[in-house]
């Protein structure tokens, strides 16, 4: 298989990267737009400020990110970029947090809404400089020239074609990584670990995606064995699993959680937790080899042949559910399926779902909505 690959963005990985922003920012001028999640909390998004002010830069801070859609809060921001005449957007806080600035430096400078983005319009290749801080756990589209947002017209997701070159960096500061000592870290754990296990599996996975996403699962397997997590091991593991997605490609689940979470009120991470082991089952026939590898990272004995090992997999997974005490299904959540066929089609439409490894055919996956939910 023949492997075209290429990281646009410098990656910064380690305590206190924070601190090199200014020096990274100021590569694209003087004036910085801070698109920052507002439960970093104000000591936090202060620090950032003084880091841009101490290397002679502006910075403008936006940190009323609400229930809106990212495509709505983008269009807002982009308001301000104009009126500030900014020279380079930052993204810093979670996942949501990184799709509005993501949205809005595309969108800066092509002079169109979010909403003609969604639409399909062809934008040009010039965008406004972004810098990513993620503070969540694993982005399976972090260094993906695509990434999925939710319309808010339908609250269906889509796929947003990213122009080349539109991360200029990403910093990784493992001492913000907020979720460390959160309650819901087993859920950021399990998602990581979801993530990894499917772009693995991906029909487009090579021996580059292989090597880097062993690496990521290794190290989700020993987080899952022990329930403990350190903020320099989340950070090590949650940016392996990111290349790894972008070198293979995300899976279907990853996907099915976004477009159940634009529906309902449950959180992404939760999601993916509930979906992981019905779709771990269907990887094992797809991938008998490769779960197999999987089994054996979480513990499981060597079974009589490589079939049999991987479907160990599944019951390795469900037993680290339980000692995570992470739910099986959201059927406590008594979402009605109708409410979510519409959404589970669009995902089964975006483009990279053709990678999937196993057939994501309208029946099947109205069958993992039973098992869900």
């Amino acid at each position: 298989m023949d492997i075209s690959f290429k990281l646009d963005p410098e990656v910064l990985i380690g305590a206190d990267t924070l601190s090199m922003t200014g020096t990274v920012a100021s590569r694209h001028g003087s004036r910085i737009m801070v698109v920052a999640e507002n439960g970093l909390g104000t000591q936090t998004i202060n620090r950032l400020k003084m880091i841009l002010d101490d290397s002679g830069l502006e910075a403008i801070v936006y940190d009323t990110i609400d229930e809106r859609s990212p495509a709505e809060m983008a269009d807002n921001i982009v308001q301000l970029i104009c009126a500030s005449h900014c020279d380079v957007i930052i993204g810093f806080g979670g996942y949501n947090t990184q799709i509005i600035a993501r949205t809005a430096a595309i969108i800066a400078c092509a002079k169109i809404s979010s909403f003609e983005l969604l639409d399909g319009k062809t934008v040009p290749n010039k965008f406004l400089p972004f810098v990513s801080i993620p503070t969540g756990g694993t982005n399976a589209f972090s260094f993906t020239n695509f990434y999925v947002v939710s319309d808010p017209r339908h609250r269906l997701i889509k796929l947003i074609r990213s122009p080349a070159n539109l991360c200029s960096a990403v910093i990784i500061d493992s001492n913000l990584l907020k979720f460390v000592s959160d309650n819901d870290a087993p859920f950021f754990i399990i998602e990581g670990f979801f993530a990894a296990v499917e772009a693995y599996c991906s029909s487009k996975a090579n021996f580059l995606s292989d090597t880097i996403l062993e690496k990521a699962l290794t190290g989700f397997a020993k987080l899952v064995k022990t329930g403990a997590i350190s903020a320099d091991s989340a950070a090590q593991v949650f940016f392996l699993a990111s290349l790894g997605s972008s070198v293979s490609s995300p899976g279907f689940g990853t996907a099915l959680a976004a477009a159940i979470s634009a529906r309902t009120p449950i959180a992404r991470a939760k999601c993916s937790a509930a979906l992981f082991p019905a779709i771990a089952q269907r990887l094992v026939s797809a991938r008998p080899e490769k779960m197999a590898r999987i089994a054996s990272l979480l513990g499981a004995q060597k079974a009589a042949n490589v079939a049999e090992t991987a479907g160990l997999a599944v019951e390795a997974v469900r037993r680290s559910f339980s000692a995570l005490k992470i739910p099986v299904d959201l059927k406590s959540h008594n979402i009605p399926l109708d409410n979510l066929v519409a959404a589970c089609e669009a995902a089964r439409k975006l483009d990279f779902i053709a990678n999937s490894p196993w057939p994501v055919s309208e029946e099947e996956v109205f069958n993992i909505l039973k098992e869900v939910f």
